[in-house]
């Protein structure tokens, strides 16, 4: 399955993105916890290089924590901070203002040497749909001031808001890359819910998921869905799952279409676990995940 979704409104965002730079001191990156590089979008290291950045590890309380200081470590060692926070209850969400003074402090002393007064810094967030930036400026405002959704690209134009005399930050919509070079790319940002469920096929993406569950958390899924044995073979979990929560059709068949969207729900909200779907040093390749809903055995 090869997953690409780049609207025009995207397009037109880059490029509003690029015009508003030279207003802004610090970038914020706003990626998800749980796949840091594959919601990385590589466009953006063009866009914004030379500005300093900050990296906000979004959603961190879906992610495995072991794994997301491991990732904090190795943004570190690229050179880059990594603060982990939660948008939606505000955990970690206070250290904000102060990691971006910290970025700023050499260009602001060069202006109080020129006798300019110090002034607000002026953030842009960036990320792809669907990662919590409309949450966050909400958070940080203490007010809504931006439309937040569990769907992807609820956020479609550009808008300042003021956080106290600190911060002004630049909101933009999500932007994803025309082409996911890495399969495992599109598959991961499928399983998160930064794709539109509608252009997806569930059945791929939940064999995905459960491949990844079975390598990195089997615990987890043998818990959720009270299964005594995982089988080694990812249809047949589809199966068992199935069964254990009534995803069956006359004739006693697994209604495949029914138990993947569960599992992806459920994956999404938290209740398989805390769960990340990358490493910093990860051993799933595609050839773990590639199964294929044809090798079932119609009925």
């Amino acid at each position: 399955m090869t997953i690409q979704w780049f609207p025009g409104h995207m397009a037109k965002a880059r490029r509003q993105v690029t015009e508003k730079l030279k207003l802004i001191d610090v970038v914020i990156e706003l990626l998800d916890a749980r796949l840091p590089l594959s919601s990385r979008n590589p466009m953006i290291d063009e866009i914004v290089s030379g500005k300093p950045r900050l990296i906000l590890l979004n959603k961190s309380d879906l992610a495995d924590e072991a794994v997301t200081k491991a990732w904090v470590q190795h943004f570190s060692e690229q050179g880059v901070r990594a603060l982990p926070l939660d948008a939606l209850s505000g955990r970690g969400v206070n250290k904000l203002p102060q990691e971006c003074q910290a970025l700023v402090e050499e260009m602001m002393e060069k202006r109080r040497a020129k006798g300019m007064q110090d002034r607000a810094i002026r953030a842009m967030i960036l990320g792809i749909p669907n990662v919590g930036k409309s949450s966050l400026m909400n958070r940080l405002a203490g007010r809504k001031v931006a439309q937040t959704g569990d769907r992807p690209a609820v956020t479609k134009a550009q808008q300042w808001v003021k956080v106290g005399k600190v911060l002004e930050l630049l909101d933009t919509p999500g932007i994803l890359w025309p082409k996911f070079e890495d399969p495992l790319v599109g598959l991961r940002l499928a399983a998160s819910g930064a794709i539109k469920d509608e252009i997806i096929d569930f059945q791929e993406v939940a064999l995905f998921v459960v491949a990844y569950l079975q390598m990195h958390y089997p615990g987890a899924l043998a818990s959720r869905y009270q299964l005594t044995d995982i089988p080694e073979n990812k249809i047949e979990v589809l199966d068992a799952i199935g069964r254990r929560r009534g995803c069956v059709v006359s004739g006693g068949h697994i209604d495949y279409d029914k138990v993947s969207e569960l599992i992806l729900r459920e994956l999404r909200s938290g209740k398989i676990g805390t769960v990340s779907l990358e490493r910093p040093q990860d051993p799933f390749t595609i050839e773990m995940a590639r199964v294929s809903m044809d090798d079932i055995t119609p009925y």
